[in-house]
């Protein structure tokens, strides 16, 4: 995710110079400097020192110390801090991190990896209008941005975008499995089922109507298609979709619980 933000970024018109990236992981900064010219380091103080804006962009299990490491730094130079871990809140970001501090969580999914990603955001108080702009200018370099007001929306969007991405993969897959049933090689099943749901992603994305009306108008009474919707909708398929978004979003509390406690 990081790497897409740089590049998103840069193609974005960002000067490559005022951004650094930090690591552990020395093949990975390797291969982020022979795509970018930026400045990598595996020294986090050293990364954040002297910026205005710090993303945070590192598993859920580590944010704890990577944050608390940060906390001096931070302290002095009261940056814009954006978190891009799911499950961390914003109370314990602010605990580990300094009580005053300008805090920004967010929840991409990985369509950012093609600049067409889907990102919630919420702000703390202490993140002024020209921090908000700066942080959705950042997202916005990797697809759409919404703003929350409620943090704890977060496990819902987790659930429906963040998760989504896996959820749209497995309906392709069973269509190209169903092309293959029918005859079709594997690769033009697959090539059909891919093409198909980005065609009908465009669609919609491009149309003033909602899914409902787009869905109608492709079904004719009495047709095929209208045969294959009664299929799925005598299997229970948009109940099954809302129990497993449920069940992520289930899932996603849990996380912040495990992760994001500050006992």
């Amino acid at each position: 995710m990081a790497g897409s933000l740089v590049g998103g970024l840069i193609a974005d018109g960002w000067n490559p110079s005022s951004i650094r990236v930090s690591d552990t992981d020395n093949r990975q900064l390797q291969r982020l400097s022979q795509r970018f010219p930026i400045m990598t380091t595996t020294d986090n103080n050293s990364a954040v020192a002297g910026a205005d804006v710090i993303v945070l962009a590192v598993k859920p299990q580590v944010m704890e110390s990577v944050a608390q490491a940060l906390a001096d730094s931070v302290s002095k130079q009261q940056p814009l801090v954006i978190s891009i871990a799911a499950g961390i809140s914003e109370f314990a970001l602010r605990h580990w991190l300094g009580e005053k501090i300008a805090i920004v969580r967010c929840m991409p999914n990985t369509p950012a990896m093609v600049q067409s990603g889907a990102t919630a955001m919420y702000a703390n108080p202490h993140v002024s209008d020209d921090q908000r702009s700066v942080a959705e200018s950042i997202l916005r370099a990797v697809g759409i941005v919404i703003w929350l007001d409620d943090e704890a929306m977060m496990d819902a969007v987790t659930a429906l975008s963040g998760s989504g991405p896996a959820y749209i993969f497995m309906f392709i897959e069973a269509l190209q499995a169903a092309g293959r049933e029918l005859g079709f090689s594997e690769k033009t099943a697959y090539l059909l089922a891919l093409q198909t749901a980005f065609g009908a992603a465009k669609m919609a994305l491009e149309s003033e109507e909602d899914a409902t009306l787009l869905r109608q108008r492709v079904t004719s009474p009495g047709g095929t298609t209208e045969r294959a919707i009664n299929t799925l909708d005598e299997g229970g398929f948009k109940e099954l979709v809302s129990k497993a978004v449920r069940a992520a979003a289930e899932r996603s509390r849990e996380l912040s619980k495990e992760f994001g406690s500050t006992k």
